[in-house]
């Protein structure tokens, strides 16, 4: 059972009570459990059959009743009593980017908006404008984010938004007396999709104007939402950067704020508002400005001042979610989380054989551009056929070759493998005598998931249980914004990759980023090991490792969790290990 849907129950009847003026610390009580579901791993049916509910942050008898409720009948009657008290097209009035539950009740309960027909309609005749906080410009914001919201899906993928953010940092380069560019928000915690893109321009003021018109100038600048002197605000879309249109905000900062600022607009909300409490218990006041003991700033030039003012070792932007990391900072003990210089190697790519586009000494050049000492070749098997996977005959062919090829390559070693298919009972593609002669598997679910839990969790199991299987590629099968994760028991497939000495992949790429990260967390909390892998297809796939080490940092992976961290000879031990152990 998908958490999704309470989530979106829970944040919907806090919208609504906000639409309709109610209390504000009941409203934030019911966005509080939406994201403690949001940060668990766990089925919520689950904890309610195990009676654990309360044992997620913010989750009260009260909200546990009603969890439990939807749990039952697919319903909250809370949620069903508000959702008759406001007109059923005022919610997607509330999707419009810059529109909040207080300016939907102003249009509604004064303008009698009900739907996005009417919002239209109000702007038209400019009734809108006569609204105490509503104007022309607010008008016309308003009017861009219908059309924004008509056009584009919403948040976009990571990678998307990495490429338009290096763009214009690099666009903005040129204004001569910038000292200094960086983006924030989201896109800096590496989240796995992105709503919005927040640039910081460190700069005198008197340059502010002008870097803020370079800015609303560049190619791709759809629509200007604000040009000022410090702020500018532009709707961007570029093809031939990616396909997605996003909202991009510049700020421009002085050097005395620079490391408050890029603090405050990097966030997550939830982490700024435990570094505030922080500060107000010290009779500090912490701000977008910077630290302040009365009017006297004492930190703001650098976020590391920041932390040590308060207290605390300083946390890397991957892992400001409010998952503990304040807590371990307190105590100076964050986790030394995985840097791509820790990798070894890749375990996991393609190559001509069957539907990569470079020979394997393309991938072993570029591997060792990376850094690395190993690269473990996992062309598909033979169930991929649109693919062009390798049957027995050519992927033994294909492991001759390696090894003719590893022989003349010295300091670098190239294994082996092949990503092979996890079949519908759970069987591999490849009998065992065959897989016997590879140097390390990883085995995957191409096909057929829309199974249930059950069968979708025994099937991965049963994989597992083979001696010859070392990891399980991108285990939840998802491509974010295109298809759901499969349904699965990840509590027992993380039990039974402890059991199976099998380790659990964190694909790199970009639509997948598999396991995401608080799967990441719940497995090297267990003691299962993870493979940190590109699923490259070509030689510019292997540079996406960047993604895959984000996501590892967000599940809090260390160095040590990491089985291609390991030297080649460790490596291979672990794979012989649990070959002597279940053969």
């Amino acid at each position: 059972m998908s958490n999704k849907q309470i989530i979106d129950i829970f944040n919907e009847i806090a919208d609504v009570m906000e639409i309709l003026g109610e209390d504000g610390f009941r409203v934030n009580s019911y966005r509080k459990v939406a994201r403690a579901i949001k940060e668990t791993p766990d089925d919520v049916a689950e904890l309610m059959q195990q009676d654990k509910l309360k044992s997620l942050a913010g989750v009260g008898k009260t909200s546990a009743e009603k969890i439990s409720e939807w749990v039952v009948s697919g319903k909250i009657q809370v949620h069903q009593e508000l959702l008759e008290k406001i007109p059923n097209g005022l919610l997607g009035v509330l999707k419009i980017p810059g529109l909040g539950p207080k300016s939907v009740a102003a249009v509604w309960k004064n303008l009698n908006v009900e739907n996005l027909d009417d919002l239209r309609r109000v702007i038209d005749d400019k009734s809108i404008e006569t609204l105490q906080g509503f104007g022309a410009k607010k008008s016309k914001t308003i009017l861009q984010g219908i059309e924004f919201l008509e056009s584009s899906q919403g948040r976009i993928q990571l990678h998307h938004a990495l490429a338009i953010a290096e763009v214009i940092t690099g666009w903005l380069r040129q204004v001569h007396g910038l000292e200094r560019i960086e983006y924030a928000g989201s896109l800096r915690r590496c989240c796995e999709t992105i709503g919005d893109i927040d640039i910081l321009a460190e700069a005198d003021e008197a340059l502010g104007e002008e870097i803020i018109q370079t800015f609303t100038a560049i190619e791709g600048s759809q629509d200007v939402l604000a040009s000022g002197k410090t702020k500018g605000s532009i709707r961007y879309h570029n093809p031939s950067v990616c396909a997605d249109t996003v909202q991009v905000d510049l700020r421009v900062i002085s050097a005395e704020s620079m490391g408050a600022a890029w603090q405050y607009f990097t966030g997550s909300k939830e982490h700024n508002v435990r570094l505030r409490e922080i500060a107000s218990k010290k009779k500090l006041k912490l701000n977008e400005y910077g630290l302040f003991k009365g009017e006297k700033c004492v930190a703001g030039k650098t976020e590391q001042e920041i932390y040590k003012k308060l207290g605390l070792s300083y946390v890397p932007p991957t892992l400001r979610e409010d998952r503990g990391e304040v807590e371990l900072a307190q105590k100076n003990k964050l986790p030394q989380i995985i840097q791509q210089s820790d990798l070894m190697g890749d375990m996991h790519m393609h190559t001509t054989a069957s539907d990569g586009r470079n020979e394997i000494l393309d991938m072993v050049t570029v591997a060792q551009q990376l850094g690395y000492k190993y690269i473990n070749i996992t062309d598909h098997s033979k169930s991929s056929a649109i693919a062009n996977g390798l049957d027995e005959t050519r992927l033994l062919e294909q492991v001759e070759k390696v090894h003719e090829i590893n022989d003349s390559v010295k300091g670098f070693t190239i294994l082996a493998g092949s990503e092979v298919d996890i079949l519908a009972d759970g069987t591999l593609d490849f009998s065992n005598e065959v897989l016997s002669q590879l140097d390390f598997v990883m085995a995957s679910i191409h096909s057929g998931m829309k199974g249930d839990k059950k069968k979708n969790t025994d099937r991965v199991l049963r994989a597992m249980e083979n001696p010859y299987v070392n990891c399980i590629s991108h285990p939840t099968g998802r491509l974010i914004n295109r298809r759901e994760p499969m349904d699965l028991d990840m509590k027992v497939i993380i039990e039974k990759a402890i059991e199976t000495q099998t380790a659990l992949e964190i694909s790199s790429s970009p639509h997948r980023l598999d396991l995401k990260d608080i799967h990441a967390r719940m497995a090297i909390e267990a003691g299962v090991l993870v493979c940190i892998n590109t699923d490259a297809h070509d030689i510019h796939g292997l540079y996406q490792i960047r993604y895959g080490i984000a996501t590892a940092q967000r599940g809090q992976v260390a160095k040590k969790h990491v089985i291609n961290a390991m030297t080649i000879d460790k490596l291979k031990s672990w794979v012989a290990e649990k070959r002597e152990k279940f053969i």
